[in-house]
This record gives C-alpha cells, sequence and structure tokens, in this order.
C-alpha cells in the first residue's frame, strides 16, 4: 500500500521520496465531520482511492492497477444532498444538482475518486471529493487536492487497490 502525504497547509503532496506542489479548498480545510456541501473546504483524512477517470481523448490507456474507466460526456457526479444519488456518479442530463465531470478546462482529465463519505454517503456531508489535475494558474479548489497533471499521470502508473491519499496539517 502506498500512503500519499497531503500538506494544505504547505500546498504539498509527496511520494516515492518526492514532493510537489498542490491545491487545495478555497475555503481551507477541516475536519471530516465538520465537512459541508459546498462549503470549499478540503477535508482532512485519510481517504482511500478507489477509482480513477480518465479523458479518453486528452489520454493514453493508463498502466495501473487501481480499477478505472473512460470519461464519458454525459458523466456526472450528485451533489444535491437530498438526491437519492447523492455523491455518486450520475448520467447527464440529471433532474438534480451534480456536476459536470467532462470540462474544457483540463481539471478532470484525470480524476481520482477519493472514498470520503462514500459509505455509505451522508447528505450534507460533501460530495465529488476528488484529486484531480491542478489548473495553470494554480487556483484553489472547491474543496478538493489537485496536482499537476503530469505528476498525477506518471504516479496513476504506480498506484494500486488499498493505496490513500492522507490529508493532514501539522
Amino acid at each position: 500500500m502506498t500512503l500519499f502525504a497531503a500538506h494544505p497547509s504547505a500546498g504539498t503532496i509527496s511520494a516515492f521520496g518526492e514532493t510537489h506542489s498542490a491545491s487545495f479548498g478555497k475555503g481551507g480545510w477541516c475536519s471530516a465531520a465538520d465537512k459541508r456541501e459546498g462549503d470549499g473546504k478540503t477535508p482532512l483524512g485519510l481517504w482511500p482511492i478507489r477509482a480513477a477517470l480518465l479523458r479518453p481523448d486528452r489520454l493514453p490507456t493508463p498502466k495501473t492497477q487501481l480499477p478505472w474507466r473512460w470519461l464519458r460526456r454525459w458523466d456526472g457526479w450528485s451533489d444535491d444532498s437530498a438526491d437519492p444519488a447523492y455523491n455518486r456518479p450520475v448520467a447527464r442530463p440529471h433532474a438534480r444538482s451534480h456536476e459536470a465531470l467532462w470540462r474544457g478546462d483540463g481539471a478532470y482529465d484525470i480524476i481520482l475518486v477519493l472514498g470520503h463519505n462514500d459509505a455509505p454517503p451522508a447528505p450534507g456531508l460533501g460530495s465529488a471529493i476528488f484529486w484531480h489535475c491542478r489548473q495553470p494558474d494554480a487556483r484553489p479548489t472547491e474543496g478538493c487536492a489537485a496536482q499537476d497533471r503530469a505528476v498525477l499521470a506518471r504516479w496513476l502508473e504506480a498506484m494500486a487497490p488499498g493505496d490513500a491519499l492522507s490529508i493532514h496539517v501539522d
């Protein structure tokens, strides 16, 4: 098992003897118990990496042991606390509030789905907490962890079931 160490206070993620810059929530960070839908905070904790979702028009077939699939233009993720599919993938169009996963800005070229509030999801305690590609301007996320695409793609090749992202402050 590989443990990826994310430090929002330092703006870094470390693994394999390397440390690289990263972006975190625009609202800062908070304990998982205090995480609320839409607060823009990255939840602290140990989050298993459940699976990877990848843009087929922007990436080659990955060499990873993680479960993965290609993103489709209609993929979304429910962020509506009253939706029975809350914090789950949905097909677009979707009648409830959701996030589109097929984006033009490159942020979701690689999405690592983190096991935050998913077993089972509790309404309102945060959805779509991903580890994804960082924007070129390094802007904060909506509550996710984001890293340069080249690093994330390289690390994806070494990932396997059981790996996790530990988000903590020192």
